[in-house]
């Protein structure tokens, strides 16, 4: 099939395995790009979603239609270049309207060789992803648009499940950082000068607002590759561990992660984790994960935390969930979705070790759950007064 079925006003087409086609309007690079298919329902920061590593492999299909009205700049990306594969909007993208703009999102999508549609129904779309399930898709943005041809290209996209792809976005090198969080006051990034603590940090993909709230608490950090061995960050004496964020199937990271994060807590030292973090600890603590059937994404996600009973407004990005049956006596489930009662997050008991499945660094917001980077620095203090 080509495309005698396509309409007068269409210059790209999404494909989906299951065989459905949404016609629109191409922007960004012309070309095609192929990854899972997913949608994201938060309201603002499409250039962090597209810089964030945790959706390396994926298409985000943006549910609010009002994409690009903060155009874009260099300090909003999440990391040096877009994971995020492709891009799928409601309507043509806005033009720039803010104080911080210092671009037009289309020409930041072309210049990064981006791809993606807009004009279509995301509404029907986010339907049909919640009724049928993640699955890849393809976007073909360009005059010749062979249907055909696209459903063959993506019998070649590999599935999500079974994927490690911490490896694909992982720091090769070691590196500090030291900047901290935004002040408006400066008008500039604040930079640690005087380290309280060291922390090391594993990069399955992180998150640069990760690594600046982090700092904010006046830790020293030093990220190192997602492979890098126990011995070797016990060499570093850090004072505390981070699991990071990053995309792909927890359970194929693992096989590699979890041997090196049963040595870390052999160790006795706090250690914090987040998202892919959080199923890697539960992996190595004989927890078990799987695939949710459209995931957790977007800024507006309830959560309650079961020791005070709180409930917090969070920032999400995950497909892949902790089954919380499969965790050991040792571990306490500590949060719960209120969307669909999955785990968000655990802790040690009577260790200073903890995790969660949501985004507490959210820049932008919300920031209902800062207060877990304060939790972690405590445990450090605690710990070095043990010590001393």
């Amino acid at each position: 099939m080509n495309d005698t079925n396509r309409p007068s006003h269409a210059t790209a087409a999404l494909i989906l395995a299951d065989g459905s086609v949404f016609w629109g309007r191409g922007i960004g690079t012309e070309g095609i790009t192929g990854g899972e298919i997913c949608f994201n329902t938060s309201m603002t920061g499409y250039q962090e979603i597209m810089t964030d590593p945790s959706y390396a492999g994926q298409i985000v299909t943006f549910t609010f239609p009002h994409i690009g009205n903060v155009g874009t700049n260099p300090d909003d990306d999440e990391a040096a270049k877009p994971f995020a594969r492709g891009l799928v909007l409601r309507a043509d993208i806005t033009a720039p309207s803010n104080y911080r703009a210092g671009g037009h999102f289309n020409d930041w999508l072309k210049d990064r060789g981006l791809t993606g549609i807009c004009g279509l129904d995301t509404r029907a779309l986010t339907h049909h992803i919640r009724e049928h399930g993640a699955q890849n898709a393809v976007i073909r943005h360009g005059k010749d648009i062979d249907i055909s041809a696209l459903q063959a290209k993506l019998e070649d996209l590999p599935s999500m499940t079974g994927c490690d792809m911490a490896r694909t976005v992982s720091t090769k090198e070691v590196y500090t950082w030291d900047q901290s969080v935004w002040s408006f006051e400066a008008n500039a990034y604040g930079e640690v000068k005087q380290a309280t603590a060291h922390v090391v940090v594993v990069d399955y993909g992180v998150k640069r607002n990760i690594l600046r709230c982090l700092a904010a608490q006046g830790f020293k950090l030093t990220v190192v590759p997602c492979d890098f061995s126990a011995e070797k960050i016990l060499a570093l004496k850090p004072d505390g561990i981070f699991l990071s964020n990053g995309p792909g199937d927890p359970a194929a990271t693992a096989a590699y992660a979890a041997p090196i994060i049963k040595d870390l807590l052999q160790s006795g030292l706090p250690l914090f984790g987040i998202c892919l973090g959080h199923q890697l600890l539960a992996i190595t603590l004989g927890g078990k994960t799987e695939k949710l059937p459209f995931g957790h994404r977007g800024a507006n996600h309830p959560v309650k935390d079961l020791a005070t009973g709180k409930i917090e407004i969070t920032s999400q990005n995950h497909g892949f969930h902790v089954i919380p049956e499969s965790l050991p006596d040792t571990a306490a489930v500590t949060h719960v979705s209120l969307f669909d009662g999955t785990n968000e997050g655990l802790c040690l008991k009577n260790r200073p070790v903890f995790s969660v499945q949501y985004h507490p660094e959210a820049s932008p917001g919300p920031q209902d759950s800062y207060y877990l980077f304060e939790r972690f620095a405590a445990h450090i203090r605690d710990a070095k007064k043990k010590v001393a």
